[in-house]
């Protein structure tokens, strides 16, 4: 296996539950990743036929145990956002499944973030034998700058996206631009689920990737008040197509922004940067971070031809272990549906 591998590029499998159409951000850009892996030759539908198993976070575990179990010899590299608790707002357990996987399946370790790489080992993670920060870039055949054109009525633009109802998205910082933004000066759109109607901020439902991202051109200024997200693929995807980033100080936010946008650190300092960015539009344009699928793609395939090529031996799971982690993730998912119970009694 090893000879082989070393003549060609690894085949890679993607353990995770894709779904089409509108969804969230890691199931955009692990399809995308798909995408590319097939356009390269290096992807394959089986498992069984994979030189190397890439599977994400918590997703799909069960899966991922059974499949580390029918595959020992193949290693398994294990992307890893979060601390999922953090940007929840609820301990279900879920990053200790996480850390239960990295520690005894992954045979190597892709942090989405700096942020996430440091909150895990203080969680406990140990430092993985072959680990990696890659930042997530989307796909840039659908998100790019080509096409931006002024505003029709001179104000600048403003937008936000979230998939998520969760308040931890910022909506209480939404809300606050939502009483107190100079609507003479600027417009904003909010596109996909929300827990409140707004009163001067335009609404609009998911849509899908190509359609946010003509959204995302005709913005001038993309703002993101989620808090504790590890690597945001909304904000990842609104600097490829231009649009000028202020972000919440959290999470990988700083890592993503780079020095193209401003940061604030809540309601009381939102509108300033706001407007800082706004009086700074065009240099920090020229400074937005160029990152793309392609870039990417690269940066998988190399650090999976990495894992590939070592010639440690692979993780092996034994059945203790594999009833181990079964047994965290059924306490993980009751805890889950303890926690919705209690906000349904709560609503």
């Amino acid at each position: 296996m090893v000879g082989l591998v070393s003549a060609r590029a690894p085949r890679v499998h993607i353990l995770f539950p894709f779904r089409e159409g509108p969804w969230g951000g890691g199931n955009q850009m692990l399809a995308a990743l798909r995408d590319m892996l097939r356009e390269r030759g290096q992807w394959t539908d089986a498992p069984e036929d994979a030189d190397a198993v890439l599977f994400d976070s918590f997703n799909g575990a069960a899966e991922v145990i059974a499949c580390k179990r029918r595959l020992p010899e193949v290693p398994f590299v294990h992307r890893i956002n979060g601390p999922v608790h953090l940007y929840r707002g609820e301990d279900s357990g879920i990053d200790g499944v996480v850390i239960g996987l990295a520690d005894k399946v992954a045979d190597g370790v892709i942090f989405q973030s700096e942020y996430t790489r440091q909150g895990f080992l203080g969680m406990g993670l140990r430092e993985p034998r072959r680990s990696t920060v890659i930042l997530n870039a989307p796909d840039r055949r659908i998100f790019h700058a080509e096409g931006r054109a002024p505003s029709a009525d001179g104000r600048l633009r403003l937008i936000a996206v979230s998939w998520s109802a969760n308040w931890n998205k910022g909506f209480d910082v939404y809300r606050h631009l939502d009483e107190t933004l100079d609507f003479s000066r600027y417009d904003m759109t909010f596109v996909g689920n929300s827990p409140i109607a707004f009163r001067n901020i335009r609404q609009l439902p998911p849509r899908d990737s190509a359609d946010v991202a003509a959204l995302l051109r005709r913005a001038d200024i993309f703002i993101t008040a989620s808090r504790d997200d590890p690597c945001s693929n909304s904000l990842a995807e609104a600097i490829a197509c231009g649009a000028v980033p202020v972000a919440q100080r959290s999470g990988g936010h700083p890592e993503l922004v780079g020095e193209g946008g401003t940061l604030f650190d809540g309601k009381n300092d939102v509108l300033a940067a706001v407007e800082a960015a706004a009086d700074a539009l065009g240099d920090l344009r020229a400074k937005l971070p160029d990152r793309s699928a392609d870039g990417v793609a690269d940066a998988y395939a190399a650090f999976v031809a990495a894992v590939c090529a070592d010639t440690a031996p692979r993780k092996r799971l034994s059945p203790a272990a594999a009833l181990e982690l079964r047994a965290q993730l059924l306490a993980s998912r009751a805890r889950s549906k303890w926690f919705a119970v209690k906000r349904g009694l709560k609503g």
